[in-house]
């Protein structure tokens, strides 16, 4: 049976390629390389543009010396054009309407289980194997994704997009493993990304301000933060680079008007161009009890109205006790006890134990009946 792998050049596929190889699978890999900053500047109408590559030719380089260590063929694939349609345009568009995308989500739902899986197929693959912490169970007629067992890294948020047809093609080979025990596995066979760092964020923004990034391709427009009754306390530099919840860089001074707690991001007025702040953690504004959410996407069953699941509503996100009710075939709304910081342009993820349901994306956040500016 022929699987191919994506190989992205850090630890985790790389242990991946080698639990596979273990397993007695005839296996190739493939490098995906979505970005390339020239040619999407091009696509802009931007050629002037600065903005660094993506450190893409590092990871090649490193995937390589992986698939040679393991004896295994490498094949090479651009998907920048497809990256571009699907999974920045979709970044920039959600940008622009004020709310805080999660590409990741629909780079998995559009190339990795999409344009990989098609090429892949291309090349004679039955199945094709992410290193994503996640597991899938292949029963007779159906697929199910599971949870990742380290539940610190498992991933199977970011795969709530993806269809039961793409899953029933997929494998997750170090998705019954920790980040530990990944890591010493490399180690022990000597793998040449054994001790590589962990990529951060999104891989066109790598370690680059986000800020200057996204000036690049979105004008910002500054204006005004102010507190829930509208009183002025700074300025902000455009409401695209602040998200719900968040405390750090508001620069917000000291004031006798106002107690000494921290300040964070509660909402945005997009008609006033205002960034609306309030103090303390736990500000009442912060805290919703239902939303409104769309594009659903049901991987193998259907939630069942009003049954109780669990959710997250961001990656890393404790459980939450939800039940949902059905607006239509493709919007959903939510009902939860008070959770802090649901935002729009984030994916509500629901849990069946250990069988992840699909998912999502947030448009709306109320706390009973009143909504909130997010």
């Amino acid at each position: 049976m022929k699987v191919i792998l994506g190989l992205s050049g850090g630890v985790d596929s790389s242990v991946a390629l080698k639990v596979l190889k273990d397993e007695g699978y005839d296996v190739e890999a493939m490098f995906m390389r979505n970005w390339d900053s020239a040619t999407n500047n091009d696509i802009l109408g931007n050629p002037d543009i600065d903005d660094d590559v993506c450190p893409q030719e590092k990871d090649y380089q490193d995937a390589k010396m992986v698939a040679d260590e393991l004896g295994i063929k490498l094949n090479r694939i651009d998907f920048i054009e497809e990256y571009w349609d699907t999974v920045f345009t979709y970044f920039l568009n959600e940008y622009k309407k004020g709310r805080t995308p999660n590409p990741d989500i629909m780079c998995n739902k559009y190339i990795k289980f999409n344009a990989f899986l098609k090429h892949a197929s291309d090349l004679g693959a039955d199945y094709i194997a992410m290193g994503h912490y996640a597991r899938v169970r292949h029963d007779e007629t159906k697929s199910y994704l599971l949870r990742g067992v380290d539940n610190n890294k498992d991933q199977t948020y970011f795969l709530c997009q993806i269809s039961q047809a793409q899953l029933r093609k997929s494998l997750f080979p170090i998705g019954h493993l920790t980040k530990p025990e990944v890591r010493q596995i490399a180690r022990d066979n000597n793998l040449y990304t054994a001790n590589k760092k962990d990529s951060t964020g999104i891989c066109f923004i790598g370690e680059r301000n986000f800020k200057d990034f996204l000036k690049n391709y979105l004008p910002s427009q500054p204006g005004n933060m102010v507190t829930m009754d509208g009183k002025i306390v700074g300025t902000h530099d455009g409401l695209m680079y602040y998200t719900i919840g968040q405390r750090k860089g508001l620069g917000i001074g000291g004031s006798n008007e106002f107690t000494g707690e921290a300040w964070f991001v509660c909402g945005k007025d997009l008609e006033k161009n205002e960034l609306i702040v309030g103090q303390g953690h736990d500000s009442q504004y912060l805290i919703s009890n239902n939303c409104i959410a769309s594009d659903c996407n049901w991987i193998t069953d259907k939630p069942i109205a009003g049954k109780k699941y669990t959710a997250k509503f961001r990656y890393r996100q404790a459980d939450n006790d939800i039940t949902l009710e059905y607006i239509d075939d493709n919007k959903i709304k939510v009902y939860y006890d008070g959770v802090r910081a649901v935002t729009p342009g984030q994916a509500v993820v629901v849990y069946d134990g250990e069988i992840c349901m699909g998912g999502a994306i947030i448009d709306e956040v109320y706390f009973d009946n009143e909504r909130r500016k997010y």
